[in-house]
């Protein structure tokens, strides 16, 4: 029932027009064949999205492989295109008539205006000014084009030979600043995944770092009479100095394109690329940026590997320390005894994030036929997330153990041979103690993010049905 809602949709206090789809991918794996609850999945009002780490880990996406109208995210790769061209920052820009009259957003130049490269480039980002991108394209174009050849058309192919370098199957440019109507109204287009990837190449260059993070910028031309003129810019990127962390990078709006944005942010973590196409205002791409962000950001658990109910004594380096008993673990010398255990470092954390599943455990004993001394590794306990081995802890022995004595074995050997015409192997159990807190549960309706977060971190106690199955086996 639950995947049959989802599919529907879902509707939660978020912007207009928002939903959880039951085809949105939570790290490649559709929202219903998750069977998460709802209030666990990211509530978008995007056509197009995705959300990916500095990694590469896609962590949702919805339709992100679909052809649309990108408008001024265009403007990323013709940066791209002119910082890679190797041309000085310091090079002189001028505006000329197709600059200066382009028209829709503007950096504020006039026909006639110079500036350095590098000033153009904030004029580029910062407003998404048209006249910009056109002056840049004419101005790079130049040192490209081939003899005959206009230096906008070689620019455009500069940056359609760029996207095909870069992988962006899926992308067609042709012209410098994302415009779609009348004399620009041409075949382009671009996905969230390939724009994703467009803007993590462009975050590597120090210059557009720094350009894209200015919330308000100056600009520096100097007018046909040679009188200097300042130009004050603010950027139409309204989550700089208003979201923690927010870098950037750059909006976009047509009628075809509707509002869009890709936005980046880092948090000491990496940079994460959120990109939403298609909302239905400047505000919603917003919202919708900070609700994947957020959902990101919140899933990020420090999970702690020991959650054992009970403690033992251990003698380490000489003086008895409490340490949590994760399991006992069979002494096969007897046929009856085990040996306490626990982590060879009990504060071991995993870092996991939430919705790829709970954790789940599982023990592996070794074969233990003679003495044992505190601190001899007896064992192994494996962490699991989904199917994905996420960590893995030596068990030590908490305590000695001795051997049986001569007459001992035989006596045990004797048993056990007559057990074993039986069917019967007279070796003690492996119990495993410790306990793996669920992250999420598929019966709850809603989750306290801080109360999960505190129990997976070892901050907060399980509570009864709090914890997921384990396996145990022998190597």
């Amino acid at each position: 029932m639950l995947a049959a809602v989802l599919a529907g949709g879902i509707f939660a206090p978020a912007p207009a027009l928002a939903e959880v789809r039951g085809t949105d991918q939570l790290l490649g794996t559709t929202v219903a064949e998750r069977g998460l609850p709802a209030v666990a999945c990211p509530n978008v009002t995007a056509k197009y999205a995705i959300v990916v780490g500095a990694d590469g880990t896609v962590y949702f996406s919805r339709d992100a492989d679909t052809q649309t109208h990108i408008a001024s995210i265009t403007k990323v790769m013709t940066a791209i295109v002119a910082l890679d061209s190797g041309m000085p920052l310091d090079t002189t820009v001028t505006v000329s008539e197709a600059a200066g009259t382009v028209g829709e957003s503007s950096a504020e130049l006039a026909v006639g205006d110079k500036l350095s490269l590098q000033a153009a480039l904030t004029g580029l980002m910062v407003p998404s000014g048209n006249d910009a991108a056109i002056a840049i394209a004419e101005t790079v174009g130049a040192t490209l084009a081939a003899e005959g050849q206009d230096p906008n058309e070689a620019f455009v192919a500069a940056m359609n030979a760029k996207a095909a370098e870069l992988g962006m199957t899926s992308t067609l440019f042709s012209n410098p600043h994302g415009l779609d109507v009348g004399e620009f109204d041409n075949e382009m287009y671009s996905t969230a995944r390939d724009v994703a990837v467009m803007c993590a190449y462009a975050m590597k260059n120090e210059t557009f770092r720094a350009i894209v993070a200015m919330p308000t910028a100056q600009l520096t031309v100097t007018k046909p009479d040679g009188a200097t003129h300042i130009i004050d810019l603010t950027s139409s990127d309204l989550l700089l100095d208003s979201y923690e962390g927010a870098c950037g990078i750059k909006t976009g709006f047509t009628d075809t394109a509707g509002y869009a944005f890709a936005g980046a942010c880092n948090r000491g973590e990496g940079d994460l690329y959120a990109i939403v196409l298609g909302t239905p205002s400047e505000s919603a791409r917003f919202e919708d940026t900070k609700a994947l962000l957020n959902w990101v950001y919140d899933n990020r658990m420090t999970y702690a590997l020991a959650h054992s109910p009970q403690t033992v004594s251990m003698d380490k380096d000489g003086a008895a320390t409490e340490v949590p008993l994760i399991a006992e673990v069979p002494q096969t010398a007897w046929p009856d005894k085990c040996v306490k255990a626990t982590l060879a470092d009990p504060s071991a954390t995993v870092e996991v994030f939430a919705p790829e599943g709970n954790v789940s455990q599982e023990l592996v004993t070794r074969d233990l036929p003679g003495a044992v001394a505190a601190g001899d590794v007896v064992g192994t306990l494996n962490f699991y997330q989904g199917n994905q081995l996420i960590a893995s802890q030596d068990l030590v022995a908490t305590e000695d153990s001795p051997a049986p004595d001569l007459l001992q074995s035989i006596g045990f050997w004797w048993d056990r041979l007559w057990a074993g015409f039986g069917g019967t192997e007279l070796v003690a159990e492996p119990v495993l103690v410790n306990e793996t807190p669920l992250i999420y549960s598929k019966a709850a309706t809603d989750q306290n993010i801080d109360d999960i977060r505190a129990i997976a971190a070892g901050e907060a106690p399980l509570s009864e049905g709090d914890s997921s199955s384990d396996d145990s086996k022998e190597e």
